[in-house]
């Protein structure tokens, strides 16, 4: 079978019995990075030395074949460098193609960034949607945030440290200066940080610089209550802005429920 192992995200004490024990047994190791497993079982003192074989975003597609046939004959571990692999690591290829070839997939479960960020950041927990990275490019990173600004469910990010100060000033002109989030760094290690605050007073705080690796966990949209003359006030500021009208009557009619028709024609015929 195909079995996806989670590994620690820092702390090594966060390594299961169970991980250990598969460690011990196992034949051979996909993994993202050779070199960090390899040093993983050294600091879990696993004396066995299976086959490592590299698998990451640059090789995965023409890999995972071979690796589903081998799977056929004997467990195929698979480990990212931290945390579960196939969840914003390599991974999804070889487990989609297994389910199509009928190979069983199994998972030792562990470690979670998404998890442990969303669990200590203070915010809803009962309905949660994971983004992974924002896009990097401007305008599309625009685009998707903007997507967002009316999600209800609590949010989850990936965040470079270089990035970080950026991203937060920009989710805050997306999502409104006071929207409730928490930046969670190095979680589970020596340097656990989780700061806590409206997006605005974040980005602040993150441009002096912050190291380590960043989970971003950002509160759900309220729902509005807004009138027809509010919104189409929102529309209009956003067409000031610099939107195409057919976009933001859509995001409005999205966020208010009103129809983006209704608000597209209202927006026309003020303009005249």
């Amino acid at each position: 079978m195909i079995l996806l192992a989670a590994t620690p995200i820092g702390n090594l004490g966060d390594a299961s019995a169970r991980l250990r024990s598969t460690f011990e047994e196992a034949t051979v190791i996909a993994a993202e990075d050779t070199r960090h497993t390899a040093q993983l079982l050294r600091l879990l003192d696993i004396a066995n030395r299976p086959e490592l074989i590299a698998l990451h975003d640059h090789n995965e597609h023409e890999r995972a074949a071979a690796l589903v046939e081998r799977a056929g004959s004997e467990d195929v571990v698979l480990v990212s460098d931290a945390g579960m692999p196939t969840v914003s690591d390599p991974g999804f290829r070889v487990v989609q193609l297994a389910a199509e070839r009928g190979v069983p997939v199994s998972a030792i479960p562990g470690p979670s960034a998404v998890v442990t960020a969303l669990a200590v950041s203070g915010l809803p927990t009962d309905r949660f949607a994971f983004e992974g990275f924002l896009p990097r490019k401007p305008g599309e990173r625009s685009r998707a945030m903007r997507a967002l600004a009316s999600e209800r469910r609590t949010l989850v990010f990936f965040e470079a440290p270089s990035r970080l100060a950026a991203s937060l000033g920009e989710l805050a002109d997306a999502f409104g200066d006071d929207r409730p989030a928490a930046v969670c760094r190095e979680l589970t290690k020596l340097h656990e940080e989780v700061r806590r605050g409206g997006l605005r007073d974040l980005a602040r705080w993150a441009a002096d610089g912050v190291r380590g690796e960043i989970v971003v966990v950002v509160a759900g949209a309220v729902e509005a209550t807004a009138s027809p003359e509010s919104a189409l006030a929102e529309v209009q500021d956003r067409v000031r802005a610099g939107e195409r009208l057919k976009d933001a009557t859509r995001a409005v009619a999205e966020a208010t429920g009103f129809s983006s028709r209704e608000l597209y024609a209202a927006a026309l015929a003020d303009r005249e």
